[in-house]
This record gives structure tokens, C-alpha cells and sequence, in this order.
């Protein structure tokens, strides 16, 4: 039970949904979803280990950077049963479409320099 509740607990706040459907769109950075969700470095960081923790996101170093992207493949069962219906989840939601738009033309090399 403590994993499904894990995975729920990770769904359980508005900024790791709408983390979670920007990463449905690409792989992005600490520094581009802050900027995005216009939050401290501090709190993306939080949010991302509690997805992280829930294997509802991976992460992989790249050079400097380090992104972070939806796991195709997570071998918790509630985790694999669950990313296929938050897809198809808020479709018409204002913020997840103003989220969508930003992560089209977020740049990490502009934010956080190259």
C-alpha cells in the first residue's frame, strides 16, 4: 500500500500535475520548468524528488545538465497504469495549455546560460 500511496501523494499537488504534462511534451530542465512555473530552484527540486520517489519521472545527466522526462518504463505497476490516463487528463486546461505553449519556446541555454 505505502507505493500506491507514494504515487498518489505525488499527484496530489497542482505543480507536479502540471510538471508532469509538460514533460509529456519534451524533456526539460530544473531551470526551464522553473521558469515556467515561476517558482524557486528550491521548490522545482522538492517536486521533482517526490515524482522522482514515485517513479513517475526519470532523470539523466547530460554535460551539465540534467533532465528530467516522463519513465516509459516504470516497474511499479500503479505508476504504469496511471501515465497512461494523466495523458489524457486536462485537455482543455487553461494552464496546462499556457504550460504547453512556454515549454515550446523555453530555451536552458538562454536561462542558464551555456
Amino acid at each position: 500500500m505505502r507505493k500506491l500511496v507514494k504515487v498518489f501523494k505525488a499527484l496530489s499537488d497542482t505543480n507536479r500535475i502540471r510538471i508532469l504534462k509538460m514533460l509529456e511534451i519534451r524533456s526539460l530542465c530544473v531551470c526551464e520548468i522553473r521558469d515556467i512555473l515561476k517558482l524557486a530552484n528550491s521548490t522545482v527540486s522538492k517536486h521533482l524528488s517526490i515524482l522522482r520517489e514515485a517513479e513517475l519521472i526519470l532523470d539523466n545527466k547530460d554535460g551539465k545538465w540534467v533532465n528530467y522526462e516522463l519513465n516509459p518504463s516504470a516497474s511499479e505497476m500503479y505508476v504504469s497504469d496511471i501515465a497512461p490516463l494523466i495523458s489524457k487528463w486536462l485537455p482543455q486546461d487553461e494552464t496546462v495549455q499556457s504550460d504547453a505553449k512556454r515549454v515550446q519556446t523555453v530555451d536552458r541555454n538562454i536561462l542558464c546560460g551555456t
